[in-house]
């Protein structure tokens, strides 16, 4: 059997740039790599292991014995151990074997690096490359004006794994199948993007794939990577844009994974209270080291490069952000200025947006962060963490309330609807209704909207049509589009079954309207997160539980008026102010037929008159459909 021949794809270069936690493509370098040596083929293993003082290579190729190929340790202090062996590759399964310094300990571990891994509940990592070739170059291209601020997005969220399944073979629908069938749906629903649920591979399915132990590999689940990259092609090739969630926050206590690798505590933070997460029973990335700031910055460099992902939503932000997040007093320390807020996280989300727009400007980092920590989606130079969208779990939470309230209430709740309108533009905003909405006894969002069957449909559709006349971005969550009356069960597939029924249907029908008046209209984009594309006409009616406002694109001659009734009651001959002179076209009702509604519509064209209302010079006199929204624009 082959021993292990010393070689290194490391430069002096790049050690100096680990130790410094400034290499950001480590994939390159670390992990299992095929290749050639002195005429023979094998594979090069690289791994960080700096409290070992043996690592072997386990695996299918010498009976996963210990011993027989043992890795090299770089002489250079960088904790690096590597090697060649000959005569193995593709497809050869295999772990680390580590022998610690630290109290003898031994541990059997997964590669970090590995880009495939066996099927769970297997661990193992697979040697494997892919020469997949891409045929997305004219989506690359543009690419820049499908991702930039001032573009339409719309935001389709999906867990692979419970979106569909193939129900007589009882198992998941393969990267392939989907590359089909959910291409397909999103193009024809009109979403201008997809966000995964975590991907990366990860051992337990009730984590939803939050809880990591592969973070350079597409889980298996759903096939092999060149096949993952298969299905980001086809959504590319139809323009539609890829979100992946990333989770650099914790991982997991799994034996195979992360947590004490080489018998310490080498990517988690030592101090458990700041290593180990109480909520999720998890341990913490040391954002103080910069070999583990360099892990994570390549690894999110890895699936924008390797994967040509078009974003990165980057869960748990608050949970990195502050000393303090889940744990009473005494169960944190402050930071040297006192303060609760984790300035080496804080330092780490700076480093990694600036590294990932200039390596890819033509993408977005999208932070879900709870609290009101400032300048999130603010540039780094001027101060902020340099996200490009922010979650708005406020307007999330708020319009939620409001709208399981009976309409008969709400009158006396007009400020919970408008409150989000007040710090709309302090950050670049995402307006979010995602699968954690639909869990754990919340109930999915048509099952919280009051009133009849007819009711519920018509407030359903009056929430989304608020939402797409709100500033911000979208995002929905699978199934919400054609009102899952169940929570989300990431172990079944939606309950498409509900397409059978008019009001299911027409409900999809109308959100699939609502993206193409989103999309096609620049008033309800164009300045999305700027208050130049906003106005009031009026925010306080609460008796009547109306409210109206104008959204703004660059061009004011395409400028939109939107009216909201969030009661059953008709309202005829309703006065709002307008600010010029004109006629106004109703071009969007969500009481419409077509989406199930009772169709009282504005169809005939409606001229201003000069008699002042809203402390505008104008005003017109409208009907409110009921539980609807409306919206004119100017001819």
């Amino acid at each position: 059997m082959a021993h292990v021949k010393p070689f290194s794809l490391f430069t002096e270069f790049d050690i100096d740039l680990f130790k410094a936690g400034k290499h950001y493509r480590l994939y390159e370098k670390f992990g299992s790599h095929i290749t050639t040596r002195e005429g023979v083929e094998g594979t090069y293993f690289a791994v960080w292991a700096p409290s070992a003082k043996s690592v072997s290579v386990i695996g299918d190729f010498n009976f996963w014995v210990e011993g027989v190929h043992q890795l090299n340790v770089r002489w250079d202090s960088s904790g690096i151990w590597e090697g060649f062996i000959p005569l193995i590759g593709k497809g050869n399964l295999y772990k680390y074997k580590i022998e610690s310094h630290h109290n003898n300990v031994t541990t059997v571990k997964a590669d970090p690096y590995a880009r495939r891994c066996e099927h769970p509940p297997k661990t193992a990592s697979i040697i494997w490359d892919d020469s997949y070739a891409w045929k997305d170059k004219d989506w690359m291209k543009k690419r820049k004006k499908h991702n930039a601020i001032d573009a339409p997005f719309s935001v389709y969220e999906v867990h692979l794994g419970s979106w569909k399944r193939h129900l007589e073979e009882k198992r998941f629908l393969s990267y392939f199948e989907l590359a089909d069938s959910l291409v397909n749906y999103v193009k024809d629903m009109n979403f201008t993007h997809v966000e995964l649920m975590p991907i990366m591979e990860y051992p337990y399915d009730p984590s939803w794939g939050y809880q990591l132990t592969g973070y350079f590999a597409p889980t298996s689940r759903f096939g092999y990577p060149e096949e993952f990259k298969y299905l980001i092609d086809k959504l590319h090739q139809n323009d539609i844009g890829i979100i992946l969630d990333w989770v650099p926050s914790h991982f997991p206590e799994d034996a195979h994974g992360l947590g004490f690798f080489d018998g310490s505590s080498l990517y988690e933070h030592p101090d458990k209270r700041k290593g180990y997460h109480p909520d999720w029973k998890s341990l913490i990335f040391n954002y103080e080291r910069n070999e583990v700031r360099s892990f994570l910055i390549s690894n999110a460099i890895f699936w924008l490069d390797q994967y040509h992902a078009d974003g990165l939503r980057v869960d748990a932000v608050a949970s990195m952000l502050f000393l303090d997040y889940s744990r009473e007093d005494g169960e944190w320390e402050p930071n040297i200025h006192g303060g609760k807020e984790n300035l080496a996280a804080i330092s780490f989300f700076k480093e990694l947006n600036k590294e990932v727009y200039k390596s890819f400007p033509d993408v977005q980092t999208i932070a879900e962060e709870s609290t009101a920590f400032p300048m999130v989606s603010k540039p780094v130079f001027s101060g902020g963490l340099g996200f490009g969208m922010k979650w708005m779990m406020g307007w999330m939470h708020d319009t939620l309330e409001y709208f399981s309230k009976d309409p008969i209430y709400r009158k006396h709740h007009q400020n919970d609807i408008t409150f989000s309108l007040a710090y709309a533009f302090t950050e670049n905003f995402m307006l979010p209704l995602s699968h954690d909405e639909v869990v754990y006894g919340k109930n999915s969002i048509l099952g919280r909207m009051p009133g009849d069957e007819w009711q519920r449909f018509a407030n359903l559709r009056l929430l989304y049509g608020y939402m797409f006349t709100h500033p911000g971005t979208k995002l929905l969550f699978m199934g919400g589009e054609f009102g899952q009356y169940n929570e989300w069960n990431f172990e079944k597939s939606l309950d498409w079954n509900l397409l059978e029924f008019e009001p299911h249907k027409n409900l999809q029908n109308y959100y699939k309207a609502l993206n193409t008046l989103y999309k096609t209209t620049p008033a309800l984009y164009e300045n999305g997160f700027s208050n130049e594309g906003f106005e009031w006409i009026s925010f306080d009616d609460h008796e009547n539980c109306v409210m109206s406002y104008i959204r703004k694109g660059y061009d004011a001659k395409h400028n939109l008026i939107v009216v909201c009734n969030f009661t059953p009651t008709v309202r005829e001959n309703y006065k709002i102010g307008i600010p010029i002179k004109a006629k106004l076209k109703e071009i969007f009702n969500s009481d419409a037929k077509a989406f199930g509604g009772s169709d009282v519509l504005n169809n005939k064209q409606i001229i201003t008159k000069k008699d002042p209302w809203n402390g505008r010079d104008y005003s017109a006199e409208i009907t409110l459909a009921p539980l609807a929204i409306s919206v004119f624009e100017f001819k």
